[in-house]
């Protein structure tokens, strides 16, 4: 996400005429696009995206049984 923002950032930096970012060379800008693209191709090759969407289902599925065990009164005692 951080090389997709980075690219936005200096097309429109670049769009805007700002004067450092208008003498680099267009490939050198959009760059950050491949690097994004290598990233998510990789993350995608190696697991990443989808032991991260696991760690986030079962996240829910922990706060949703929590919510239960609560709802059904067999939660941790809590002190008066």
């Amino acid at each position: 996400m951080a090389f997709v923002l980075l690219a936005v950032l200096f097309l429109l930096l670049k769009l805007a005429g700002v004067a450092w970012v208008e003498n680099i060379n267009v490939w050198w800008v959009c760059a950050p696009l491949a690097c994004a693209a290598v990233w998510w191709a990789l993350a995608d090759k190696y697991g990443y995206t989808q032991r991260k969407a696991m760690e986030r289902m079962d996240a829910l599925k922990e706060s949703r049984r929590q919510r239960s065990i609560e709802a059904l009164g067999r939660g941790v005692k809590k002190k008066r």
